[in-house]
């Protein structure tokens, strides 16, 4: 059953946004709206909006990678495929007729999950997961029976601890990391002597504490168990008394599979131009991806971000398939995976269909439906990934103010193709107030303006065909995780696919502070001292903490050694 979406809007609100949206473009003049439509514009922006209405449906559940929402985007691409006549580039099966297929699959990064055979009673009484208690992400495995008291720290036995300290903590340090210090404490408790640590809050206040799949902390090596409010009351009333024990922990390690759609069209050229848009979103926030803030769980349909873009990227299929052949092959690319970091692009270059060097430039869609009317601003970052496209950018989107962004890299899938120097261009039309919330709906695509962006693209695309090979020009990178409330930053471009403990490199900027430490791609940052970093997120908290000029030191693992990096901030 899809989750209803949750309204926080009053009534003036609500009316302001329909005239804000709706009716103030019409009274600006020479807006695109004011523009009368054509009847194959008409067609396009209707072919738009069903192809949106479609993927940001409750049905899809939000799209997260791996799941059943994912597979039924993937299956309403291919058919779209089918009908505009593009070919799938995969061949599956063996024998004399081996078949081709549209799906490149790839796997996504393990999360973990505690066993059904997980278990715990006291006083033979059996309590329920999640409601009673959980697992940690991080606890050990194995079967314990024992009889222990809450007032007493014997050895090898069961072991109490009282986090509301640390959720207070928690509350007001925002450089505090909860999660961290209860690995520490289970740790330094199993070094004294306890079997098992069970975790309880004597607060009153809400329970903070969450099983967190895709914590990547090394096991503490003992059981580890959160018991709830409601365990509590139900199990552990007697502080002071003996109680029964049997516990039982099974962590398993859980992998999905994701699948990029990919199809093309051969005009048996020798050059190749691929077209790409990711197609995935945050499903129900389960990955800790959405800015929602309110406690129920509901789907983050992705209408901008990002059906905006495989609409777009659709109905570019189908303007160039009515075209006569030219000097290019097309490629188009649905990428999954991008929510949780650029997994399905990087697979898509690291296993590509046609060779690398064969491809002219990537051109990627992401966040293209909320064109604002009256400054008709676009985004284009990539720009100085070639010489070449400032005239074909001059020649195609007369209609558009450019804002340009030179950098190669950044937070979406032109990225991965960057690496591998190919020019690329990324179209955005900006971010806004429902950005990974489950607000970010069909209605509020502004359906016009992004018509007239595909018109646009489509030029390019066509100018590029009578214009040379483009040249490809080394960027300064961005810092794919830097933020603006940052004081310092490292400048490193971390390797969202790798699933170990610590933070991999994918890159380093030139002239920042890891390029001039040797930090190399490979490396993996293991501790910004005296912070461990278990985690992407651990790495931004612990950056936090800096200020420049402040001194520190990393610790890093190239192969099997460990390096003391000293650097300054």
């Amino acid at each position: 059953m899809n989750a209803p979406h949750l309204r926080h809007s009053s009534n003036f609100d609500i009316v302001m946004r329909i005239l804000f949206t709706f009716l103030l473009p019409l009274l600006i003049p020479g807006t695109i709206l004011s523009q009368k439509l054509s009847k194959s514009d008409k067609k396009l922006m209707e072919s738009l909006r069903s192809h949106i209405s479609i993927l940001s449906a409750d049905s899809m559940m939000g799209r997260r990678a791996g799941t059943k929402g994912e597979w039924m985007a993937g299956e309403f691409i291919m058919n779209r495929f089918r009908e505009l006549g593009i070919e799938p580039v995969f061949t599956v099966g063996q024998g004399a007729q081996p078949g081709k297929t549209y799906v490149q699959p790839f796997e996504i990064a393990e999360t973990k999950h505690f066993e059904s055979g997980t278990s715990l009673s006291i006083d033979n009484v059996t309590l329920e997961q999640v409601k009673d208690y959980f697992p940690l992400a991080y606890s050990g495995e194995s079967v314990f029976d024992n009889t222990a008291s809450m007032a007493l720290q014997e050895n090898e036995s069961v072991w109490f601890f009282d986090v509301a300290e640390l959720m207070e903590q928690s509350a007001t340090n925002p450089h505090s990391d909860i999660y961290e210090n209860i690995h520490s404490l289970a740790i330094k408790s199993r070094e004294r002597g306890a079997a098992a640590l069970l975790l309880y809050n004597s607060s009153g206040k809400d329970d903070v504490i969450r099983f967190q799949p895709a914590d990547k902390r090394p096991s503490v090596g003992i059981p580890l168990l959160y018991l709830t409010g409601n365990g509590m009351k139900k199990s552990l009333q007697d502080s002071i008394g003996m109680h029964q024990f049997l516990i039982n922990v099974r962590m398993e390690k859980v992998k999905r599979m994701g699948r990029n759609i990919v199809g093309m069209i051969n005009n048996n050229a020798e050059m190749n131009v691929v077209i790409g848009a990711h197609y995935d979103h945050l499903g129900l926030g389960e990955d800790n991806n959405s800015l929602y803030v309110g406690t129920e769980q509901l789907v983050h349909n992705g209408a901008d971000d990002n059906a905006s873009g495989v609409a777009a990227m659709l109905e570019i299929a189908r303007m160039i398939k009515k075209e006569k052949k030219g000097k290019h092959n097309y490629i188009f690319v649905a990428f999954s995976g991008e929510e949780l970091g650029l997994f399905g692009s990087k697979h898509f270059t690291a296993n590509c269909p046609v060779t690398l060097s064969s491809i002219n430039y990537m051109l990627n869609l992401d966040m293209v439906g909320r064109l604002n009317d009256s400054s008709k601003t676009l985004t284009v970052g990539g720009f100085g990934t070639s010489p070449q496209w400032a005239e074909l950018l001059k020649n195609s989107g007369e209609s558009f103010n450019f804002k340009y962004d030179s950098s190669g890299s950044g937070p979406s899938d032109h990225t991965s193709f960057y690496k591998k120097d190919i020019p690329v261009l990324f179209f955005f039309t900006g971010l806004h107030h429902d950005y990974h919330k489950p607000s970010d709906d069909a209605e509020y695509i502004n359906y016009r303006g992004q018509t007239e962006l595909v018109k646009m693209i489509f030029r390019l695309v066509k100018n590029s065909e009578k214009a040379e090979r483009l040249a490809f020009t080394k960027t300064r990178d961005q810092d794919m995780t830097a933020k603006s409330s940052f004081k310092v930053t490292l400048g490193i471009m971390p390797d969202y696919t790798y699933s170990g403990a610590g933070v991999r490199l994918d890159g380093v900027s030139a002239g920042k502070i890891a390029e001039k430490a040797g930090l190399k791609e490979g490396d993996i940052i293991m501790k910004i001292a005296p912070f461990t970093i278990s985690d992407i997120q651990a790495y931004m908290k612990a950056l936090g903490n800096f200020s420049k000029g402040d001194p520190a030191t990393l610790e890093i693992r190239r192969g099997n050694e460990t390096l003391n990096v000293d650097i300054v901030f």
